[in-house]
């Protein structure tokens, strides 16, 4: 698919609610994890304002009880559920999948947005690094698992959450998990993040012709709990505030945070179209040296490297059993 912006009513300010204002998602159910905190939740807020049915896979059960109540609240919709999982543990994953094909229904919507950033080397139980494990490889074995519900679903969507980070570093297949190589938490960032994107690219490539379409999105910066293995100090030094103490001119609400990957979930614009990185909402374009928190760069849309980050991922889910 082509990299080239297309004629979008939203942008950079627009919010979640807006995306969604006027539309009836009342026959869908949207899968949204990592809606405890962030941008997730507000994603959620917006799908289940549209009418969607909205399961919340979450690590933290009681925050995610309390988030689907102030949801279900606000929206007048009573079909938020929440559901346990863990990221970084692949068997509370294939718990979680489970639980939810045992329900029968077809996801027609499927938001992988959760996720951990820049934190210190930290490694599951099988010596994954951390980022790598979460953002990518949990998301990677859930989808797959779900795959079943999302053909039920069809025309179904994928959408995962990248970054800008992906333009640090593409993946380093030899030592995906920092084994060799010192570790430096942005270029594990950056890592997960470009393979967000790829795996995006090797999904689509796989299923659209059975009506499952799949996307990456920047959501933009926004200051979440995202943030929590940063000190203020490192984000100053970082540029991230002005002289006052406030984000700088151009990182977005929570709100508007939420917005790219509903649209990306809910617009017609994209119907059967994946396989692309998005931002503000719309098809990002390649990037180019002159904007540099803009575009989306080579190496994360490269058809051979994702189908190589897929077949490392398979190595990873054979490692299971």
């Amino acid at each position: 698919m082509s990299q080239a912006p297309i004629d979008s009513p939203f942008g950079h300010p627009s919010t979640a609610m807006e995306v969604v204002q006027g539309l009836d998602l009342s026959d869908n159910t949207a899968v949204v994890t990592g809606a405890s905190s962030g941008i997730g939740v507000e994603t959620a807020r917006a799908l289940a304002a549209a009418g969607a049915e909205v399961l919340t896979p979450v690590r933290n059960r009681a925050k995610g009880e309390g988030v689907a109540d102030d949801i279900r609240s606000s929206t007048g919709n009573d079909k938020v559920v929440v559901l346990d999982m863990d990221l970084a543990d692949p068997t509370s994953v294939r718990a979680c999948a489970e639980s939810i094909l045992e329900r029968g229904e077809a996801v027609n919507v499927l938001i992988n947005n959760a996720g951990i950033m820049a934190c210190p080397l930290r490694r599951t139980p099988q010596g994954w690094e951390s980022q790598f494990a979460t953002n990518h490889f949990g998301h990677f074995l859930f989808t797959s698992l779900l795959v079943p519900a999302l053909l039920r679903g069809a025309p179904a969507r994928v959408v995962n959450l990248s970054s800008i980070a992906h333009r640090i570093t593409g993946v380093d297949f030899d030592d995906p998990h920092f084994e060799r190589r010192e570790y430096d938490k942005w270029q594990a960032y950056g890592q997960a993040k470009t393979a967000n994107v790829l795996f995006s690219v090797a999904l689509n490539a796989r299923y659209a012709a059975q009506g499952v379409t799949a996307n990456a999105v920047h959501p933009g910066g926004i200051m979440t709990g995202l943030q929590k293995d940063l000190s203020r100090e490192e984000m100053e030094a970082m540029g991230w505030f002005d002289d006052d103490g406030n984000p700088v001119e151009g990182f977005k609400t929570v709100e508007g945070g939420a917005s790219t990957a509903t649209w990306a979930a809910t617009t017609p614009l994209l119907q059967g179209r994946g396989g692309l990185y998005l931002e503000d909402c719309n098809v990002a374009a390649p990037a180019v040296p002159e904007l540099p928190y803009n575009g989306v760069h080579a190496h994360a849309i490269d058809a051979e490297a994702a189908e190589r980050l897929w077949e490392l991922s398979e190595e990873m889910v054979a490692q299971l059993s």
